[in-house]
């Protein structure tokens, strides 16, 4: 329903500002003192800083970092073998679902294992990625993660943002009992190597529900378990 509104001319208060101008000042210096005088809280964790008395929540970066959670998609990487060569077999299902086409692979077919291939050539262009995981959850050999927790590193040209196979090689290595090069062998492996990547390897998972049910501390039902409590949680507020 419209109300009515009095018609009514500015006094010489309201034509001169000055109250809300003494009063916008006073709010301003109010909050720079505060924040002048009271420390900025360290906590990393924002949401949890307490702001009665200073209201400045801005992080420090690079000083303070915020803690990511486990399922924080990072920098790319290719997950080595224990004989320091990539798990990758260069199927292309990474480069072919990678719905930005920033994955590029050049195939080569090993000498001693006419059947298996290994990538010649694997680049990922860092700026077009997005981000969003497909390649991992398409590899069937879990040679590429996105668990390194890094945010790509500043750079001046586009071609330092445009990985190799050398730089995306990282992290410790992984060995599944179905590996093929460990059920079939393979020439270029030495034999006592090849035992020992066999001691070292591990049962696939059969409870994996997603790309990061792989990577060493990260557990979905434990997620689950933390959702579940906030939500208890929040329901006895």
């Amino acid at each position: 329903m419209p109300y009515r509104l009095d018609d009514t001319a500015a006094d010489l208060r309201e034509r001169l500002y000055f109250p809300e101008v003494i009063r916008g000042v006073g709010i301003l210096m109010k909050q720079f003192l505060r924040n002048f005088f009271f420390g900025r809280e360290k906590n990393p964790d924002m949401l949890a800083r307490d702001r009665s008395l200073s209201q400045n929540a801005t992080l420090q970066y690079p000083e303070e970092r915020v803690p990511y959670p486990p399922g924080y998609r990072g920098l790319h990487r290719l997950v080595p073998r224990e004989d320091g060569r990539p798990r990758c077999v260069a199927c292309y299902m990474c480069a072919t679902i990678c719905p930005a086409q920033c994955i590029y692979i050049e195939a080569g077919e090993l000498p001693d294992d006419p059947i298996e291939k290994y990538p010649t050539k694997f680049v990922i262009d860092e700026l077009r990625c997005v981000v969003c995981g497909f390649c991992v959850e398409a590899c069937p050999k879990d040679a590429i993660r996105m668990d390194s927790g890094e945010h790509a590193p500043p750079s001046y040209t586009r071609a330092a943002q445009i990985w190799d196979e050398k730089r995306l090689l990282r992290g410790p290595p992984v060995s599944y009992q179905y590996d093929p090069w460990l059920r079939r062998g393979a020439s270029s492996i030495p034999a006592e190597k090849l035992a020992e990547m066999k001691a070292n390897a591990k049962p696939f998972s059969t409870v994996a529900t997603d790309e990061y049910a792989q990577t060493p501390g990260f557990s979905v039902k434990n997620l689950a378990a933390e959702a579940k409590a906030r939500g208890e949680t929040l329901a006895r507020k």
